[in-house]
């Protein structure tokens, strides 16, 4: 079961602060000497080597420069950027607007064959209508305060969801819990649209969508937290982050968690009757 989504992207980091600790002690400088020589405390350089901090791109020119290695800056710079690519912080990615972030993800829709997405929350993003994505992306415009283009955002999180309708090869296996059918996010018309909508989309030749339903006697693995899987990359979404999972034998973690949760979800008309059930509890 994954256990820690995050540790891609910390062992990248791991990585440039072992190659940064590689070239000081190749040097025969101590951690005191090479601050010397960087014009910085001792335990700076510390906090880079054992990737409690990452250094900036001035930081590894300075480095290298101490060592007598120049010539290898570009490389180790272009390591710790990748690393830092692992974890996006959403405050971050969110400061040019929600808009700008859901268009983001364009090249790696269109070059991804194979769609796998888990939701304990929330109705995934690649079958909103635009109500909900409103609501949804307005209460994380206001949490990470945002700018204010929610509409604008709602309406490009759709237009990207029509990937689900182009022709070609393309495969969707969408699993949520029957939990997302009843958490509230919209008013009752905008989630009876939402719904409504999962009816239609779950018809679709290439989606396959499953519901694992509320209170199985037993399961063999617990409610995760989101997480997608676009052929062999897979995304994690956090509160205050998206962490992108690359290290193979974590990838083949979400890939075996994935096929665990959908031998517990339904399909088909079972699943159509839990949707239908929750569109009628909207009225009561």
């Amino acid at each position: 079961m994954p256990t820690s989504p995050s540790s891609s992207a910390q062992a990248a980091r791991a990585a440039v602060g072992t190659r940064l600790r590689d070239l000081r002690l190749d040097a025969g400088l101590t951690i005191t000497e090479l601050a010397s020589r960087c014009g910085w405390h001792h335990s700076k350089t510390s906090r880079i080597e054992n990737a409690r901090s990452s250094p900036t791109t001035p930081d590894i020119r300075v480095w290298c420069r101490a060592c007598g290695v120049e010539d290898q800056a570009p490389d180790i710079i272009a390591a710790s950027r990748n690393a830092e690519s692992l974890y996006v912080e959403w405050r971050r990615t969110m400061r040019t607007g929600l808009r700008h972030l859901q268009q983001s993800y364009a090249d790696l829709f269109d070059r991804t064959t194979l769609f796998r997405v888990y939701s304990a929350r929330i109705v995934p993003g690649l079958v909103q209508t635009e109500g909900y994505a409103a609501a949804l992306l307005g209460g994380v415009a206001r949490f990470h305060e945002a700018p204010d283009d929610v509409s604008e955002a709602a309406a490009a999180r759709v237009e990207r969801s029509r990937i689900i309708h182009r022709p070609g090869r393309r495969r969707f296996l969408l699993l949520i819990e029957e939990a997302v059918l009843r958490y509230q996010l919209a008013d009752a018309d905008a989630m009876a649209a939402q719904l409504g909508h999962l009816l239609s989309v779950g018809t679709l030749p290439a989606v396959s969508l499953g519901v694992i339903p509320a209170g199985l006697p037993e399961r063999s693995i617990r409610p995760l937290e989101a997480f997608h899987i676009y052929d062999e990359l897979v995304a994690v979404e956090l509160l205050t982050a998206r962490v992108t999972v690359t290290q193979p034998s974590e990838v083949v973690l979400y890939q075996k968690a994935f096929d665990e949760l959908r031998e517990l979800a339904v399909y088909g008309s079972e699943a159509r009757t839990l949707i239908v059930r929750a569109i009628e509890a909207l009225g009561r």
